[in-house]
């Protein structure tokens, strides 16, 4: 999916020219949310791409920031208009994590530290249901089978042949031993992550204990690239209830230096997928013969 069919990148990028023209006339989000009487979360949300926004408001916000060219009110005006289609994920009612989906859809690269589950862009169907099942304990059936549709749908992104997201995954050995679901559905999960690192655009690497302290000890993040020079990379922390996405370049700068000291202190992609084989074994003897 394209950048220019994607809601998500849209509204993204109408609220960052927002936000930059707003800056430029020298007011205040608060000042805004004033003259529009709205709070000012809504105007953060606005400018964040959360929210979705009317033409109508676009050309008043428009008059507010003194912008004149009618080339530029118009383009602006003509995003908004775009913000009624939505993205694949729409089909499957209100997902969380809407946002990060769109983003990755879109997106031309991933790097990734995951420090407690195999990431869900390489999981198996069994495996990404007994996470969604066991860390979610409270959503209903209907909620759970929904999330594992998405969450397999995400991954047409990485078989696509002619626009496949490049990958690099940094994991903690502590992945590969926590059972999730059961020794069956581990083996044939670490069987499959090991499959997929052979592909040339997926890197997985593995942190053994042995490297002892490092930079991702503060937890899971990744950072997601794209190919259009108009769109920032974006870094997304997930939490419980709500993802945090951070844009600023010393931002993005930051934890693209913290993914590349993971990566100098992991096992190379092959040592990792030898390191993923032994870790298998303790599965089978468990299990029992396949």
């Amino acid at each position: 999916m394209a950048a220019k069919n994607n809601p998500t990148i849209r509204r993204r990028r109408l609220g960052a020219e927002l936000r930059r023209l707003r800056m430029d006339s020298g007011l205040k989000s608060t000042e805004v949310a004033e003259w529009l009487m709205v709070s000012q979360p809504k105007i953060s949300r606005l400018e964040n791409g959360e929210r979705a926004i009317s033409p109508r408001d676009v050309r008043d916000l428009c008059v507010l920031y003194g912008v004149t060219d009618p080339q530029v009110i118009d383009s602006l005006m003509e995003m908004a208009r775009e913000f009624g289609e939505c993205g694949w994920w729409h089909a499957y009612g209100d997902i969380p994590n809407s946002v990060y989906i769109g983003l990755e859809t879109d997106a031309a690269s991933l790097h990734a530290y995951e420090p407690m589950v195999i990431p869900g862009l390489l999981q198996t169907p069994a495996y990404a249901q007994a996470v969604i099942e066991e860390a979610l304990p409270e959503i209903s059936v209907e909620q759970a089978a929904a999330r594992l549709k998405v969450r397999m749908r995400r991954q047409h992104r990485i078989y696509d042949p002619g626009r496949p997201l490049r990958l690099w995954v940094v994991l903690d050995e502590s992945v590969l031993h926590r059972v999730v679901g059961s020794p069956e559905i581990m083996r044939e999960q670490l069987e499959h992550l090991k499959a997929l690192g052979t592909e040339p655009h997926i890197s997985v690497q593995v942190l053994p204990y042995t490297a002892g302290a490092h930079p991702g000890l503060p937890g899971q993040f990744s950072i997601l690239g794209f190919a259009d020079s108009a769109q920032t990379g974006v870094v997304h922390l997930e939490r419980f209830t709500s993802d945090l996405y951070l844009e600023k370049p010393s931002d993005v700068q930051y934890y693209s230096v913290m993914h590349a000291h993971l990566q100098a202190r992991a096992l190379e992609p092959a040592d990792s997928r030898d390191f993923i084989t032994d870790a298998t074994k303790a599965f089978v003897d468990t299990a029992g013969s396949p």
